[in-house]
Parts: C-alpha cells; structure tokens; sequence
C-alpha cells in the first residue's frame, strides 16, 4: 500500500510535465506561423513533425471535430477533380498538398483544444509573442533601423518575417484583439505589459499599409469591446469597460497620429488610404475579374484547375468564393461554404454562454468573420493563421459539446481561468 501512495506524487509530476511540454510544443508551433518567407517554412515542417508525435500518442477525432475533417475532404476532392481540367498540371499537385496539410493543422488544433482547454492560453500567448516579434521587425525595417532591415518590408510596406504585407497585418490582428480585451477586463498589474504589446502591433498594423488589415483590426476591436460590454453584469463594470476600451482604442489613434508625422508615412497612407485602387476599378481590374470569373464558373462545374484564372486573367482571383469555384468547382465550393457556415453559426451558438473559454472564443470568431469578409477582395486560401483560427473555434465547439454531455457545472479538467472581471466564473475543482 506505500507504494502505491508513493507513486502518486510521481504520477502527478508526470503528468503536470506531459502538460507543460505539451503546452509548449503547441504554443511554439503557433509561433512560427508567424515567420513564412521561405516554403517550406519552420512552420511545415514542425507541425508536420508535431502531429505526427501527437497522433502516435493518441491524436482523437471526436464525432464533435468530424465534420470539419469530412468537408475539407470534401473540398480537397473538388480540387482534384478540378485539375482533371488542365492539360498541364504544373504545380498543382504540391498546391493541393499544401491546402490538405493546412486543413489538418485546423482538425488537429480543434482535437487537441477539445480534449484540453488549457492549450487555448499557449496558443494565444505564442501567437501573441510571435506577433509582436515580427511586428517589432517591421516597425524596424520599415525605418531601416540595421543593415539589411528592408528584407522585412515590401513596397515600402512593413511586411515583417512574411513575404507579403498583406498577409502581415491580418496576422497581427488576432493578437491585438485579445491583448485589448485583456487591457478592458483583465488585472491591472498587467495593463503596462497589454498596452505596449497593444502599441507594437497597432503600429505594425498601420505601417503594414494593408487596407484590409486595417478595416479588419477595426472592425474586430470594436466588436469585441462591444461584445464585452454588453455582456457584462453590472453597470459598474460596464463602466469600466468603457474607461478601459476608450483608452485603449486611444492608445492606437495615438500611435495611428504619430506615425502620420512622418513625411514618408504620411504621403503612403494617403495613397493607400483611397477606397479603391487603380488595380481595382481598371477595365480587367479585380471588380471586373470578378463578374468574368463567375460567368465562367457557370460554363465549367468541375472547375478549371486550381491556379489556372490567374493565367488567363493576369492576376489570381482575389476572393474566397470565385477561388473556390474555379478552382475546386461546383463540389469543392459547397464544401467551402459549407464548412464556414457551420463555423459561424456553431461558434456564435455558443458565443455568449459563460465558459473559461470564452474570451479565447469570442476573438477568434470575431476575428474569424473579419477574414471571411476580407476573403471577398483578397485570397487568403493558404494563409496559415486562418486555419488556426478555424482550429480553435472548432475546439470551442468540441469544448461545449463535452460540457453538456457531462451534465456538470463545472468544467472539463484541465481548464483554464478567465481572468476577467466581465465574465468572471469560480476556478474548476475537479
């Protein structure tokens, strides 16, 4: 009997080690999403290397998580069908390859989050840390602040460690979205550290000079500092709410002024600052591709090959729905629109139910729409923080599924704490 009380404490250290290791692992993978100038990037490689391990310790697919996995199957078979299309198949296949490992990494981030919702903290702190690590490197190249410093900008644009600014900014957003919920509900031992994260990726963000970025960054601060108040319980904390998001949205216009008093700044962000674009409205510009890459989608239901549109028409699609048209045809289309159906609504059922989870929930999904509704003028198909955006809502969803089957109040073990003042609930005791 004493040794068996004696390995308790054992298999608890296991078991808190397996955990951190755990955590770690993930929120390291997360991190390198965020340095892509080169494919295959770390980024591949890793997660390549970490689901592999995972899935030899016990990768699962819940019934929860399944349908994700079956649409983007779905989805990656229109494109395969598509490419029957093309008489030469060029890259295609390695294109494909792509988009199948990237929907992996979106099943594989909803399983492990639905088994362990302590993953949800590792996943935002590294995507956080490596937003501002790459955010600093745009800030600093864009002002040539070191020999070489204009690798990290393109155009004139900060670009950080991606190969393109537009891309850049989208991918600072989430960060910056969660850093300013924490600045609205969280501690205030923590603000001084919020605030400056908050400074460094707003400033990325402006100097990104990524129109997309920036409607997107607006749009997902003010509904999440809404959403937030409109939640809370009392009106002090309303108050509060408002104090702090007032401040907060002041910080940036700050940071947004400042900036503006640069010449070079300045005269860009006029420029970019225009509606639309010369490349927009030309004759063959984006608008008009759009209306001839729908007509021709009518002519061809199994696609044309992926990556064909933009060798008829000089330039890609630069939308979500005509890219998954042309290139996975009518099939992989309704598989696409499916699968962001199902995530929008499936996230907002849950949106407002008081979990510890759900200020990680509440930015990715606002973040989440924000991308959809940026995919209408941009591609952003094998963008790699969008799938992890879809990962995480998805394991959200598995989380509230496992809730209600255990008929508990309480939550699933290994949970994390809210540390918010607005939504608030007693820390786990099983």
């Amino acid at each position: 009997m004493s040794a068996a009380v004696g390995t308790l404490p054992r298999a608890a250290i296991d078991a808190k080690i397996v955990a951190l290791t755990s955590s770690v692992a993930v929120g390291l993978g997360v991190g390198l999403a965020g340095f892509v100038q080169n494919e295959p990037a770390p980024y591949e490689l890793y997660m390549v290397a970490l689901i592999g391990i995972w899935a030899l310790f016990g990768l699962a697919i819940s019934r929860t998580t399944a349908p994700l996995l079956v649409l983007w199957i779905v989805y990656l078979i229109g494109g395969m069908v598509s490419m029957t299309q093309m008489d030469d198949l060029k890259d295609t296949p390695l294109y494909l390859a792509v988009t199948a490992f990237l929907a992996l990494t979106a099943v594989f981030v909803a399983a492990i989050v639905e088994k362990r919702a302590g993953l949800l903290r590792p996943i935002f702190i590294g995507w956080t840390l490596a937003a501002c690590l790459t955010g600093l490197l745009g800030i600093l190249g864009y002002f040539g602040a070191f020999p070489s410093a204009d690798r990290f900008t393109l155009y004139d644009r900060a670009a950080g460690a991606f190969k393109d600014p537009n891309v850049f900014g989208p991918f600072l957003v989430l960060p910056a979205v969660w850093l300013l919920h924490g600045l609205v509900t969280g501690r205030l031992m923590k603000m001084p550290i919020q605030a400056s994260g908050l400074l460094i990726l707003s400033f990325a963000i402006f100097l990104s000079f990524s129109r997309g970025a920036w409607g997107l960054y607006a749009l997902s601060a003010l509904t999440v500092c809404a959403a937030v108040f409109l939640n809370s319980s009392s009106n002090k904390l309303r108050l509060r709410i408002l104090v702090m998001a007032l401040i907060g949205m002041g910080m940036i216009a700050l940071a947004v002024m400042v900036a503006l008093q640069i010449p070079q700044v300045a005269t860009l962000f006029e420029t970019r600052a225009q509606l639309v674009q010369d490349y927009d409205g030309a004759r063959l510009g984006r608008f008009a591709r759009y209306g001839l890459g729908f007509a021709l989608a009518m002519e061809h239901p199994l696609g044309i090959g992926p990556l064909v549109f933009g060798t008829i028409f000089g330039e890609d699609t630069h939308n979500i729905w005509l890219k998954a048209l042309m290139d996975y045809g009518w099939l992989g289309f309704a598989a696409y629109v499916s699968l962001l159906v199902f995530t929008v609504t499936a996230g907002f059922r849950i949106l407002f139910r008081q979990r510890v989870w759900q200020p990680f929930l509440l930015c990715a999904w606002v973040v989440f729409i924000g991308h959809i509704l940026l995919g209408t003028v941009i591609d952003m198909d094998h963008w790699r923080h969008f799938y992890l955006l879809m990962g995480i809502i998805w394991g959200c969803v598995g989380l509230e599924a496992r809730h209600q089957a255990s008929g508990s109040a309480a939550s699933p073990s290994n949970s994390i704490a809210p540390r918010n003042y607005a939504l608030a609930l007693p820390r786990p005791t099983n």
